[in-house]
């Protein structure tokens, strides 16, 4: 495949004129009823590979979501990008997803073309798409205008809303959903001065409980938008958001058997640890006492458990025209987090402060180049505790006191108490009693302020009428600071510092075969980095910064064509893919994962309806790295008392399991998937819709010996318009009410532990009015 990129980078435009030899069209701009749905590809992406972009000409794979499509499809979360997305299936993220998945691994997230704050390794807070209006979604590692960053299978950049200085309107809209499930919004944009200055004021509040046991939703998000033209060649926006949110980390169901997987049957019986503790434990084992079909409701959560969240957002963009082919952009972008979760289960994680500041200036010269510089500064104060987790032994149909682990005298002399009662792990490692060994359990606990400066430049040369070359190229200098907040008493606090020079280098080539028609190939090589929770830096169990979390490689090669007739609402891509990229272990360390792969996308749109169709296929594995469980297997959970249940190991789990270097599939991600999304006007005022996806079997742990059957879910919708303001809808979920099952976490480290189960058939009813 690489060898494949770079002849393409060359040959392209020199077989393709063998091949087609018609004369340059004109393309005719063509107007839209307001009424009807956007298609990806009739609006352009702003600010990702230069100033705007139409998806046609974008040298990568990509997908546009837009705020027409979003309402269609109900997308609410980041998972429900895989309606329309190929080869983004994601694990369930503890019911709380606050990362992409893409490619079968972790993707950046971006907001206005500036990355946000976001979970570690994917375990964040839930998204509010209160200030979201559209997304954009990218294949690889982001460009250089975007910079370097830690998650490289691809990216989701957010568009906000922003206020219009033409037109006022005023939206109000509520959702009532099963299990006492509320949403309101009200969207209300007024124009201050015509044509010059505009307010934008959004705000939204959820209260849902759910159909999972002690599970539950409470968040207000309010966006203020404001934009200010003060003539035709400038033009400012500025948005603050406040979210506020309290929530239920959901760990799904353990013990993931296949008799689970395949019929709901749960194998109960607490475990034991070796010293005849029942509590939750490292190496317990469990002597099944039965196999009982389990409630899909019943989850590893605690009605004791606390997550809550505040952040604040704040974007602003000056864009100021100097003529036609000069063009300044500054992008500004800042967030302040602060969280704090603590579970039954041992589990903790507080954010007390988090501030994260990025300003890009670029400078777009004739439409064809762009350079530019940033500065981004993170400082993180956190405080974690993962070390005494234990899931598997958990009987979760017992009592609630099987879920909760209290820490022994033991465990608590290896960790802090940062409050009355509450331990978390230190940021350093200490020798107390001088034995050579550590006394202390280590987990991403930090006080550490990164800087980031980076320059970066981005040209595209025409060849010929037809062919170009883009070319980009970035260097971003780190300079890192970090410290153990919490060091034991009498024992100075270990420190370090660091600093390191990241690159990132992009060619690619585009070819119009016709007006209609593009063949692109693109070679990308980036440096990236490898943080813990908010983006902070941990020291090692040396008292140091590891070197390796600044030198992850990753590569991308990539051949695909793009075909977007002028004279029919339509649009297809298809792409070839080969991609190397690292993975953030849950123990901080790295691991290779290697994905070739091809995928495709198909929109298209009449007068009375309109169909997408997204597929591909990927073949991911570890690219001869090694990789770790939280338990080799399940049946090393259980020990061999009951043959006609399990044929148990009596390992014990958890027990940590680190596999070789290999070459094995990778768990977790599904070979195939395929989805399908329409709509259609039965009359002007009436409509229906509906998607329907499919992801083929997959293993979900890594020795294979659970699989995740082939999985359908069908989601059907109705839409009648009852007056030219007032609209109501009605969607079913699942509608077929298929069990389906997704891994809980990235990475595959719970393979062997958790699995969670999907909701059954559910509806929702919607009502929206404008104004």
């Amino acid at each position: 495949m690489k060898k494949t990129v770079i002849l393409a980078l060359t040959a392209i435009p020199l077989a393709a004129p063998v091949m087609a030899q018609e004369p340059m069209e004109v393309i005719e701009v063509m107007g839209r009823d307001s009424e009807q749905l956007v298609l990806p590809s009739e609006e352009e992406t702003e600010g990702l590979f230069g100033l705007a972009e139409s998806l046609k000409d974008i040298p990568r794979a990509a997908t546009v979501i837009n705020e027409s499509l979003m309402q269609e499809a109900a997308i609410d979360d980041l998972h429900d990008i895989a309606r329309f997305v190929p080869n983004s299936y994601a694990a369930a993220g503890f019911g709380n997803p606050s990362l992409p998945t893409i490619r079968g691994q972790l993707g950046e997230l971006y907001e206005a073309g500036m990355r946000r704050q976001a979970g570690n390794n994917g375990l964040g807070i839930p998204m509010s798409f209160n200030a979201i209006e559209g997304i954009a979604v990218v294949k690889g590692a982001p460009p250089v205008m975007l910079g370097t960053s830690q998650r490289v299978g691809g990216f989701v950049n957010l568009q906000p809303k922003n206020a219009n200085v033409n037109r006022a309107h005023t939206r109000l809209a509520g959702e009532w959903g099963q299990w006492s499930q509320y949403r309101l919004q009200l969207d209300h944009n007024a124009v201050l001065k015509s044509d010059e200055q505009a307010l934008r004021v959004s705000a939204e509040y959820i209260d849902e409980d759910s159909f999972y046991d002690y599970h539950q939703h409470r968040s207000d998000d309010l966006l203020v938008a404001y934009q200010w033209q003060p003539n035709s060649d400038t033009q400012l926006d500025v948005a603050l958001e406040y979210y506020d949110v309290a929530w239920t980390d959901n760990a799904g169901i353990n013990r993931p058997t296949q008799n689970l997987i395949d019929n709901n049957m749960y194998i109960t019986g607490q475990g034991v640890q070796p010293n005849g503790s029942t509590v939750p434990g490292a190496g317990a084992v469990i002597s099944p006492t039965g196999e009982v079909r389990i409630d899909r409701s019943t989850t590893l959560n605690d009605p004791r458990d606390t997550n809550t969240a505040e952040t604040t957002l704040l974007h602003a963009k000056l864009q100021h025209y100097f003529n036609d082919d000069l063009v300044l952009v500054n992008r500004t972008y800042y967030q302040y987090l602060t969280r704090e979760g603590i579970n039954q289960n041992s589990f903790v994680e507080i954010i007390d402060d988090a501030h994260t500041f990025e300003n890009r200036t670029e400078l777009h010269i004739a439409k064809k180049t762009v350079i530019g510089a940033n500065l981004r500064v993170n400082d993180v104060l956190g405080y974690s505790q993962f070390t005494t987790e234990a899931d598997n032994p958990i009987d979760l149909t017992g009592p609630l006191s099987n879920r909760r682990i209290p820490l022994t005298d033991a465990q608590q002399a290896r960790l802090i108490e940062l409050r009355p009662g509450l331990f978390v792990s230190p940021g350093g490692q200490y020798d107390l009693d001088g034995d050579g060994a550590g006394d202390f359990n280590l987990s991403d606990t930090t006080d550490s302020t990164s800087y980031q400066w980076g320059v970066f430049a981005q040209h595209e040369q025409a060849l010929t009428e037809r062919w170009s070359i883009t070319g980009g190229v970035r260097a971003d200098y780190y300079d890192v600071d970090a410290e153990d907040p919490l060091a034991p008493a009498g024992v100075e606090a270990q420190r370090d510092g660091y600093s390191d020079w990241l690159s990132a280098l992009s060619l690619s080539t585009q070819y119009a075969w016709t007006p209609d028609l593009t063949l692109y190939a693109t070679a990308y090589k980036s440096d990236s980095t490898s943080n813990s929770m908010a983006g902070g830096t941990v020291l090692n169990a040396a008292g140091v910064i590891d070197e390796q979390n600044f030198a992850t490689e990753n590569e991308l090669y990539e051949i695909g064509l793009k075909y977007a007739p002028s004279d029919a609402r339509w649009y297809a891509d298809a792409t070839l893919f080969d991609q190397t990229r690292s993975l953030r272990n849950r123990d901080g360390s790295n691991s290779g994962i290697r994905t070739e792969g091809i995928e495709g996308q198909w929109h298209f749109a009449a007068d009375a309806y309109w169909v997408t169709l997204a597929a591909s296929y990927i073949d991911a594995y570890w690219d001869n790295s090694a990789s770790s469980q939280g338990t080799g297997q399940v049946a090393d959970a259980f020990d061999d008392s009951r043959p006609d249940i399990i044929e148990g190991t009596g390992v014990g789990s958890p027990n940590f399991t680190l596999f070789p270097a290999s070459t094995q599939q990778l768990q977790g991600i599904p070979e195939v998937q395929a989805s399908l999304v329409a709509g259609w006007s039965i009359t002007e005022n009436w409509s229906v819709g509906g998607d329907l996806s499919y992801t083929k079997h997959f293993p979900l742990d890594y020795l294979q010996t659970v699989f995740i059957r082939d999985q359908h879910t069908l989601n059907l919708h109705t839409q009648y318009r009852v007056t030219p303001q007032l609209t109501a809808r009605l969607d079913v979920f699942n509608v077929t009410d298929q069990d389906n099952w997704s891994p809980v976490f990235e990475g595959g480290y719970f393979g062997a532990t958790l699995a969670f189960p999907s909701q059954p058939v559910h509806a929702q009813l919607s009502v929206r009015y404008a104004f």
